[in-house]
């Protein structure tokens, strides 16, 4: 039997009296790309950051590649295999587009730091190495013409794109994408849409999505997790997850 690359199991998160995650499991295997999706306030964003480390589960495990991340630094995380983006884009905007995405390669720097200090050849080496997988990830992400510009500069669409290739960039195993259509136009969404595919068909991405536009979860998504409340409530195909009146009822708040 195939091995989860990830693995939730009963993760609770508590903030004082207020329970916003109850009991959550949940898995995913290597390949896959899949949907989280729920009303505001479900407890969405905080599952992603029990799984990066951000918060530590009250309750519960979460296993990556077969081991217990529970109370590893978020950077353990990153190392491990796992890479996000944010509701909230948050790039160096005083930097250029390239150096934003290099920082992301530079989770699998090498050297030390008197190497780094004593300018060695191995440095320039890894340099170099860090900056040509930086590139490679804007070309797939079509924003190579923009690698010297102000990341600030750039519409806010391609900024969403430069905050995935920044996670690509350091090799994850495992992709959250935290609601990366927030604030696109159609045409974009669509671009968008398609590169994810990409992703996950040419590259062999696992991806974990949180998307508010619908259009995106059941258009490219195989499988789609419902969140209400902090509980799960349903999980299947789209086609399933639009038909479900459990759904229905938590987005429309009345029953069907």
């Amino acid at each position: 039997m195939e091995t989860p690359l990830l693995d939730v199991r009963a993760v609770t998160m508590r903030f004082g009296g207020l329970t916003a995650v109850r009991q959550l499991s949940f898995s995913l295997y290597a390949g896959e790309l899949v949907g989280l999706i729920g009303p505001n306030g479900a407890g969405k964003t905080t599952v992603f950051n029990m799984i990066t480390g951000i918060y530590k589960p009250t309750e519960g495990d979460i296993y990556f590649m077969g081991r217990s991340i529970v109370g590893l630094r978020p950077y353990a995380i990153t190392q491990l295999g796992i890479a996000r983006t944010f509701q909230n884009i948050r790039l160096f905007k005083g930097l250029t587009v390239l150096e934003n995405v290099q920082i992301g390669a530079f989770v699998r720097h090498r050297t030390s730091l008197w190497q780094a200090l004593l300018r060695t050849r191995a440095v320039v080496l890894e340099d170099t190495e860090l900056k040509e997988r930086a590139m490679h990830w804007l070309r797939v992400l079509e924003l190579a013409e923009f690698a010297h510009a102000r990341a600030s500069s750039l519409p806010y669409g391609l900024q969403r794109r430069v905050e995935i290739a920044r996670a690509l960039a350091t090799q994850p195993r495992l992709l959250l994408l935290d609601e990366p259509a927030a604030g696109m136009n159609p045409h974009e969404t669509e671009e968008l849409m398609h590169l994810i595919s990409r992703l996950r068909a040419e590259f062999g991405q696992t991806i974990l999505l949180i998307e508010h536009d619908m259009k995106v979860v059941m258009g490219i998504c195989e499988r789609v997790m419902v969140l209400d409340y902090g509980e799960l409530i349903a999980a299947g195909s789209p086609e399933a997850i639009r038909n479900d009146p459990k759904v229905i009822e938590a987005y429309l708040g009345e029953p069907v």
